[in-house]
């Protein structure tokens, strides 16, 4: 069969491979539509390690092919949306809170890890009742694939941030991921949302989804706007962008007894540093957290519940549609590219 990933690192292209094979619990799926993500990219240049002739992509919408001997939810031709985040349910750490942990850190992302990603003509999943969910009859698959990761995760940051009805919440990044935590930053009833970022068609979508603030950080130091806005800082902000030295500035900007929650993923060779008066010394009862999105049919069917009841729009996210199986190359290099109209593209086949 055919996909497109990484030969080797910084040299993506296409690659043959045999249609992989289907275990007793595991599902084969064709897929429909697919979103490039800028963490494919970042596996593509080296921020996962040395890996070769890996197939990459982890969002997709598809349709069952072939089903396992002791799957019972799903059968042949059945429509499905596929989480980027497939745990082995087997495993001991997904009886506790996180599932993103399987078998050792992020084990449970396994497209671009322990396994081939999901821009093929072919792909399996791993445990398919459990981590499989059947597209609802009222939800695009367009508006579906955005859930898969850049809902979750983005979502995943809110969760982590504790917010409360009428709470000052800053969101550092507005990509889709970010543009994803201010929607459900609203949702979970913050008064005041000011996201940080500089795109125009960013800003818009973020406005319409419940921003009330925009800063720029190239309108001077993002820590002493926010704090000027808001005089002791807020009560929870969500990193979804940055580097490494943005880590220290949404810790800054986080009032006592507050909460630093990140879904952004930084590099191997980052180092994650504050001043010890960042944290009050050691006794600012500020909280810092970091997680990837959780796991599992559970979670998007919850994400989808929310698109098919008019919550949320996800489909505000896409700016670029390529159709056609070959045009998966072109939709990844835009997403390498990131051109500054660009939020997220999607590859219908």
């Amino acid at each position: 069969m055919k996909g497109y990933g990484m030969l080797s690192i910084d040299n993506a292209g296409w690659i043959e491979k045999e249609r992989p094979v289907c275990g007793p619990l595991d599902a084969i799926i064709e897929p429909i539509v697919l979103a490039p993500c800028s963490s494919d990219t970042h596996v593509l240049h080296g921020g996962n390690g040395p890996k070769q002739n890996l197939i990459l992509g982890h969002e997709a919408v598809g349709r069952v092919v072939e089903t396992g001997n002791l799957v019972n939810k799903f059968k042949t031709g059945d429509v499905v949306v596929v989480p980027c985040c497939t745990p082995n349910w087997l495993s001991w750490n997904t009886q506790g809170e996180y599932t993103a942990h399987d078998e050792g850190l992020m084990a449970s992302f396994k497209f671009l890890g322990s396994k081939d990603g999901t821009f093929a003509e072919y792909f399996y999943v791993n445990q398919a009742d459990a981590n499989l969910v059947m597209l609802p009859e009222n939800v695009s698959p367009e508006a579906a694939v955005m859930t898969v990761d850049m809902m979750s995760t983005g979502f995943h940051g809110v969760e982590n941030a504790e917010i409360g009805f009428g709470d000052t919440v800053v969101v550092i990044g507005i990509g889709p991921v970010g543009l994803m935590a201010v929607a459900g930053t609203k949702l979970r009833g913050a008064g005041r949302i000011i996201a940080v970022g500089t795109r125009p068609n960013c800003v818009q979508i973020a406005k319409e989804y419940g921003a009330t603030d925009i800063i720029s950080y190239k309108e001077g130091d993002i820590v002493k706007q926010v704090l000027e806005m808001t005089k002791e800082g807020a009560d929870s902000v969500i990193i979804a962008g940055g580097n490494a030295e943005t880590f220290r500035q949404a810790v800054d900007m986080t009032k006592p007894g507050g909460y630093i929650s990140n879904v952004n993923f930084f590099d191997i060779s980052d180092t994650l540093a504050m001043p010890a008066l960042s944290w009050g010394l050691g006794m600012a009862d500020k909280t810092i957290r970091g997680g990837f999105c959780p796991g599992g049919a559970l979670r998007i069917h919850k994400m989808l519940e929310m698109i098919a009841n008019g919550r949320v729009d996800t489909t505000k996210l896409i700016t670029h549609t390529f159709n056609g199986f070959d045009k998966i190359e072109d939709a990844f290099k835009l997403m390498d590219e990131k051109p500054r109209d660009l939020i997220k593209p999607i590859v219908v086949i």
